[in-house]
């Protein structure tokens, strides 16, 4: 519950009291009848200045005393608070724009998440469990500030327009995840990003057969449609359930400290033409070579003890996180390109 709905509640409910109170009060103390104690209540407290509907006794004008001081304290507290509140969240909210901005001028080689969907979601989790910096947009505000909430980055704006994606760093990015809910709107997301940064890599979701082609035609790196890929994962469960558990113990996070990394290996690298026998990956940092994928864009599995490396080379490797990272700065000096 917001801070605004709190506050109002509480608000509501004190000026409710306070009118029942003064009812409660006229009705007893001065025998007025019901509808004209809670209507001389209510004058009472917003202090409009007309006569008595009935003439007082001793003791009403007693109770009627304390009810003008407390009723009127309560009813100006109530416009007061609200006001404050108002401005508070008018305040916070450009004060939490500026910030933003802020920090996405200071993004570089960053991810932009467009759409945070089910899929999108998924994607910002992951590289929230990364570590890489990203930003979140999306058109609905009520989802971007969930992502604010879930201790993301994120902008509600439409990611299909060039201006958005301006703003998010189109240009400094590294890569973009199209996540949107229609296949137009991501085609449009993809033609856009592209023209903004040629060189960035893009991920494209797509629902409808037919759309992966189209998208790839038009520029995307990768393109993954979701029912596909949950349905193959499904009769893949059935037949190999052991595949399958691998692969979430490696690509989820299931407790264990195991992922799969990339890892680049520096042109200025020691590790440079030496074999990955000669490295002693395994022995000394606890990792498995599970492929290599050359410079020249070859991809080579299950590579032999005296496959050498050069500088350019990706290697595909599995561990712990911590000897991952230990190994990411032997070869490379910074962090795994992506």
């Amino acid at each position: 519950m917001s801070r605004l709905v709190r506050r109002s509640l509480f608000l509501f409910s004190a000026i409710v009291a306070t009118l029942a109170i003064g009812t409660v009060g006229f009705t007893w103390i001065a025998g007025y009848p019901p509808f004209d104690a809670f209507y001389m209540a209510l004058t009472t407290m917003t202090t409009v200045g007309y006569a008595e509907i009935h003439p007082l006794n001793h003791a009403g004008r007693v109770f009627n005393s304390f009810l003008i001081v407390f009723g009127v304290t309560t009813l100006f507290i109530a416009i007061g608070a609200m006001t404050q509140t108002i401005i508070e969240l008018e305040t916070g909210d450009a004060i939490g724009k500026r910030r933003s901005k802020h920090m996405i001028d200071k993004l570089k080689d960053h991810y932009i998440v467009c759409g945070y969907g089910r899929v999108g979601r998924g994607a910002a989790a992951e590289l929230q469990h990364a570590g890489v910096p990203f930003v979140v947009v999306d058109s609905n505000p009520e989802r971007s500030e969930r992502a604010m909430a879930a201790g993301m980055l994120a902008v509600a704006g439409d990611s299909t327009r060039d201006e958005t994606l301006r703003h998010l760093g189109i240009e400094r990015a590294r890569g973009l995840v199209a996540a949107l809910a229609t296949d137009a709107d991501n085609l449009f997301v993809l033609l856009s990003a592209k023209g903004l940064n040629p060189k960035i890599y893009v991920a494209a979701r797509a629902a409808e057969e037919g759309a992966e082609e189209k998208m790839r035609r038009a520029g995307a790196d990768a393109v993954f449609a979701p029912y596909s890929i949950t349905g193959h994962r499904l009769a893949q469960s059935l037949l190999r359930p052991h595949v399958v558990q691998f692969l979430d113990l490696t690509t989820k996070d299931v407790g264990m400290d195991v992922s799969i990394e990339q890892v680049r290996v520096s042109e200025t690298s020691k590790v440079v033409s030496k074999t990955i026998k000669d490295m002693q990956l395994s022995r000394e940092w606890g990792v498995i070579v599970m492929a290599i994928r050359a410079n020249d864009g070859r991809m080579l599995f299950n590579p032999p003890a005296d496959t050498a490396v050069y500088g350019g080379d990706f290697l595909i490797v599995m561990g712990q996180m911590q000897n991952l990272r230990a190994l990411e700065s032997l070869l490379t000096g910074a962090a795994a390109a992506r």
